[in-house]
């Protein structure tokens, strides 16, 4: 169901302007002009995922961008022994970044850590978009930018850890997920 039409069904509910303005404070979003908001908004679909759900596969192009509502994901590296997790991520926080690259594989999985809601962005029609609106585009693939970032910093934090070196309180901040579990 698209976004605008989800909102407009819970109009009566919550109030159709209280819902828009709180997607527009998300984090991701949060700063960016209400036409821009709107714009970034009317490309998005609510998604839900139960517990332990795979969202996003290693190695495969991601065609979506999400920004995390309730509950948690948490990034992950593979093999078939074990899985680390190196990041969580809760409500405020988006993931999948790489679908803002073309022709980009993911080298993470991603998973639910618990049940969650999520906007799915296609990547395909935001990268329209941002052809069209250039400052729009400054803005997403600036923070789009800062969330590879944070990813590296979160493996380096997490590599560290698991390697025994001290981390320095930089990285220490960044928030790890729990340890090895076994890939079952």
């Amino acid at each position: 169901m698209a976004l605008r039409a989800y909102f407009e069904g819970l109009a009566g509910e919550v109030g159709y302007m209280t819902l828009i303005d709180s997607v527009k404070e998300h984090n991701f979003l949060a700063g960016l002009t209400d036409a821009q908001a709107n714009k970034v908004i009317a490309l998005s679909e609510e998604v839900a995922f139960p517990e332990n759900q795979l969202i996003l596969s290693a190695r495969e192009q991601s065609r979506y961008f999400y920004l995390v509502l309730e509950g948690s994901v948490a990034i992950e590296v593979s093999t078939r022994a074990y899985v680390v997790c190196i990041q969580a991520l809760g409500p405020g926080e988006a993931f999948g970044w790489s679908a803002l690259l073309e022709h980009h594989d993911t080298m993470f999985q991603v998973r639910a850590r618990e049940n969650c809601r999520a906007l799915r962005i296609d990547a395909a029609d935001l990268a329209q978009a941002l052809r069209n609106d250039r400052e729009l585009a400054v803005e997403i693939l600036s923070r789009a930018l800062k969330l590879a970032a944070e990813r590296v910093l979160g493996t380096e934090a997490r590599l560290g850890e698991l390697c025994g070196v001290r981390v320095p309180k930089r990285l220490a901040e960044i928030r790890p997920g729990p340890g090895l579990k076994p890939n079952l």
